[in-house]
């Protein structure tokens, strides 16, 4: 059956998560617009098969799905907008939960954060400036000026939480954190390496003779 006159808007979605043995279609991997007999036809197509030999990472590009549309379809007018690849993440079942690990790897980031802060209050001479205020302010002089230290420390906890603009598995407004930015900034930078690398066709090198 050839599909004459007949226009088929396709455009990838940037990453994907599927399991191991999924079968892709062009409808998991794309957005399709046009008349709904050409896109139910156009979206039940299989494109590729998962395989174990495919690993955590799959890169489909626009053109296999052209070509597999063109096969398929004698005659269909595709038109590809936006992306060009999409970027498939093979998402294997789950290692269970390890108590042990899970605190042992909580111990070192806690202490590893608390060295951080306690070596950047030495270098900045915090304890002085903290000694100097409570002199200035009160007329007295204190080693150890609790007065300002404990309401530091808690301002110091309570500028954590805003900052990354969480509260445990709360969030407390609308808003990314910055780190939330830089890991959104990471993973386009991740697809980006995952995209050129993995697709062969987007990198053609000199074979030797």
């Amino acid at each position: 059956m050839r599909w004459m006159d007949n226009t088929l808007y396709i455009r990838l979605r940037h990453r994907i998560q599927v399991y191991p043995e999924d079968e892709l279609t062009i409808g998991k991997i794309a957005q399709l617009a046009g008349d709904r007999k050409l896109m139910e036809k156009a979206g039940g197509l299989i494109i590729h098969k998962i395989t174990p030999s495919d690993k955590n990472m799959v890169v489909v590009d626009v053109m296999k799905a052209i070509k597999l549309l063109k096969r398929e379809m004698p005659g269909l007018d595709v038109q590809p907008i936006g992306a060009s690849q999409t970027i498939v993440e093979i998402v294997y079942e789950k290692k269970p939960f390890k108590p042990l690990l899970f605190v042992l790897v909580w111990l070192i980031l806690f202490i590893g954060a608390a060295m951080a802060i306690m070596n950047f209050h030495e270098d900045v001479s915090m304890q002085a400036v903290h000694q100097r205020l409570y002199r200035i302010l009160t007329g007295k002089t204190s080693d150890s000026p609790l007065l300002l230290q404990i309401p530091y420390s808690l301002g110091l906890g309570l500028g954590m939480i805003l900052f990354f603009n969480h509260l445990f598995k709360k969030r407390i407004n609308e808003e990314p954190s910055p780190l939330e930015v830089e890991m959104f900034k990471y993973q386009l930078d991740l697809d980006q390496y995952v995209a050129m690398n993995e697709n062969r066709e987007s990198v053609k090198e000199i074979e030797d003779d």
